[in-house]
């Protein structure tokens, strides 16, 4: 079987992008679906892949988007690492779960278009830093607020968020591109929107109606939403998060930051996701990302994280047999 979903991924992993055609551009001729209460109709499944990177490499300097010539060498290498790929093998089994297919009308060399080199800015002094990954343990010091990875093994509270089945590793808010589960379901009612990602199966209920946040003293893992139509465009202003989780990407904490949302309907199959982060406590600038997120043709699914799931349980006891082994060898 040949191994294309991965090179994919190895390539979305170096920065580059494997578009082929133009720019997907809003329909003028469109007419937005409206539900029974004569808004915009957002309902369904919606995936967010993408094999656009979030930063625009750097070899890319001020280019916004690709250009035919860099479509042209992003292919041939594409396929010389295909031919690599194919002679060593099937790889790692869950290969096959992979998804960075995103929009092949998207050219952006970034998914950040602000700040305007397409990379994430510049923290404020002393912020902390925790990158994590599928590899040793990351040095550091509890609350451990990375997705994947952890810092020991001692208890739960050493282990990432997604580990520990609290937060999806790219449900967000706000939801970015990652390996797997990349979908959305938004329900909608006169007064409500529910946005439920299927990664650890999280739903926000979003109020429409004007109502206050929910007062400053009360925080929580995914915020307090409240939202409000602005045109053809659903518009979700997120505050009061917990100091559990990083503000975007491997920085700070989210204490103090404000994700502004954007969903538009720009033809039948596609919604355009936009949002923007605004925390000074982490970031000397503001953050907005644009991901095209694709009509999915299906149901979405249950993700049942701990039922089952003997991965925690295993972490740890692997880890008290491991100490026990070094003692009684110490004797």
């Amino acid at each position: 079987m040949k191994i294309r979903n991965l090179c994919f991924s190895a390539l979305a992993a170096a920065g580059l992008s494997v578009s082929v055609t133009g720019v997907q551009a809003q329909d003028s001729d469109y007419v937005v679906p409206r539900t029974e209460y004569g808004q915009p109709d957002l309902s369904g499944v919606w995936n967010f892949s993408s094999f656009v990177p979030m930063q625009r490499p750097r070899q890319f300097a001020d280019k916004e988007f690709l250009t035919p010539e860099d479509i042209a060498a992003i292919a041939n290498q594409t396929e010389a690492g295909l031919e690599a790929l194919n002679n060593i093998g099937v790889g790692g089994y869950n290969t096959f779960w992979v998804e960075n297919a995103g929009r092949g009308d998207n050219t952006r060399t970034s998914l950040i278009t602000y700040p305007e080199d397409g990379r994430v800015p510049e923290t404020v002094e002393g912020v902390p830093v925790q990158v994590g990954g599928l590899g040793p343990d990351e040095p550091g010091i509890r609350p451990v607020r990375m997705t994947v990875g952890g810092i020991a093994k001692d208890g739960p509270e050493d282990r990432g968020l997604s580990e520990r089945c609290i937060v999806g590793f790219n449900s967000g808010p706000p939801f970015t591109p990652n390996l797997y589960n990349n979908n959305v379901q938004l329900v909608q009612s006169k007064d409500h929107v529910v946005i439920m990602t299927e990664m650890i199966h999280d739903a926000r209920i979003v109020p429409l109606d004007g109502r206050d946040h929910i007062d400053d003293s009360i925080r929580q893992w995914s915020g307090d939403s409240r939202g409000y139509w602005d045109g053809d465009t659903l518009v979700v202003e997120t505050r009061n998060f917990n100091d559990l989780t990083q503000s975007f990407s491997v920085f700070g904490s989210s204490l103090d930051k404000v994700l502004t949302e954007k969903f538009t309907r720009v033809d039948e199959f596609t919604v355009d996701y936009e949002f923007t982060v605004e925390d000074p406590s982490t970031f000397k600038d503001k953050i907005t990302v644009l991901l095209p997120m694709a009509k999915v043709d299906g149901l979405m699914y249950e993700y049942a994280c701990h039922e089952g799931n003997y991965g925690m349980v295993n972490i740890l006891r692997g880890e008290r047999m491991e100490e026990q082994r070094a003692s009684e060898g110490a004797r």
